[in-house]
């Protein structure tokens, strides 16, 4: 066998093992087969945006958008207030009327333009996991940038939504210091800033057992705007059954999470959010199922899956 060079990079090692050909057959909750995950991206009013201050516009959004960097989009700033002025409310009816618990992955100044959300967020008892200060690419900030943005968006969620967050999630996809700079913080149980898995692990960052929770892009309504994602409802919806079935039968020997991932401006259009009403409908007549906040998974795997 040839020797595998290994490269001293910054930042988490790589595992290309993970639980192995076993696996690791898991006791869920109430004999769960199937841990659903709603995770609510809420980032509308801390994008990226020259109204903001910034020097880009965003562009995740349902058209091409035409303004150059130097412009204000005026069309593109207004998608985004749909999210906040209209599809976090389509959402918020949908899951009290089924009384479904969901994850938020607030942004911090989002949460502070709008607290509203935030009230709504309390009164209902959703959890919420650090999307950031503001919506930002955090692998552009400098270590001790980053590090105080991270303040900033615990203690601010704190006031804003009256409990200490202790999630993470970054924009896409994290900086090589953000991992050792949530364990320095001190107040965070876990993050979610990984794809490699559909189950949570412990990773060692600075001689600490740190917790990963991953997330998954698979199941995301952002793939509606994308090129050559879901290309309508139905095609969403498919995607969930086919999946959630799949890990359903698996899941007599092997249970596993799944999460959905979500965003106001994008599946709070009405024939979108139809597919996923639908879906949770299909779900709730299920067995052997827990919907779960992000929080419970992380506190019900420190408690069952303790490490030394």
């Amino acid at each position: 066998m040839s020797k595998l060079n290994e490269y001293n990079v910054a930042g988490p090692r790589r595992d290309f093992i993970g639980y192995g050909r076993k696996g690791l057959q898991v006791k869920w909750p109430y004999d769960a087969r199937v841990v659903l995950n709603i995770a609510i991206n809420y980032e509308e009013g801390s994008e990226q945006m020259k109204s903001l201050g910034d020097n880009e516009n965003e562009t995740f959004v349902e058209f091409n958008p035409l303004m150059p960097n130097h412009m204000r989009d005026i069309a593109v700033e207004s998608v985004f207030e749909y999210g906040s002025r209209v599809g976090i409310w389509r959402l918020q009816r949908l899951f009290d009327e089924l009384n479904i618990p969901v994850t938020i992955f607030g942004c911090a100044v989002a949460l502070e333009r709008n607290l509203e959300v935030a009230n709504w967020i309390k009164e209902r008892g959703h959890d919420v996991c650090v999307h950031g200060w503001r919506w930002e690419k955090s692998w552009n900030l400098p270590r001790e940038e980053e590090k105080e943005r991270i303040r900033l968006a615990y203690d601010s969620i704190k006031q804003t939504c009256g409990v200490a967050t202790v999630g993470w999630y970054s924009r896409y996809g994290p900086s090589v210091n953000t991992r050792e700079l949530l364990v320095e913080h001190g107040g965070f149980l876990y993050d979610s800033d990984a794809y490699n898995d559909e189950l949570p692990y412990y990773e060692k960052v600075r001689g600490k057992q740190h917790l990963v929770v991953p997330y998954n892009q698979t199941l995301n309504d952002g793939k509606f705007v994308r090129p050559q994602g879901f290309g309508s409802a139905t095609d969403f919806l498919d995607t969930l059954k086919r999946a959630f079935d799949y890990l359903w039968n698996e899941g007599e020997t092997h249970p596993k999470m799944m999460t959905i991932g979500l965003h106001p401006r994008i599946i709070g259009q009405p024939y979108r959010i139809s597919a996923l009403k639908e879906f949770l409908q299909y779900v709730l007549q299920k067995e052997s199922v827990w919907i779960a906040k992000r929080l419970e998974i992380a506190e019900f795997w420190k408690q069952q899956y303790k490490t030394d």
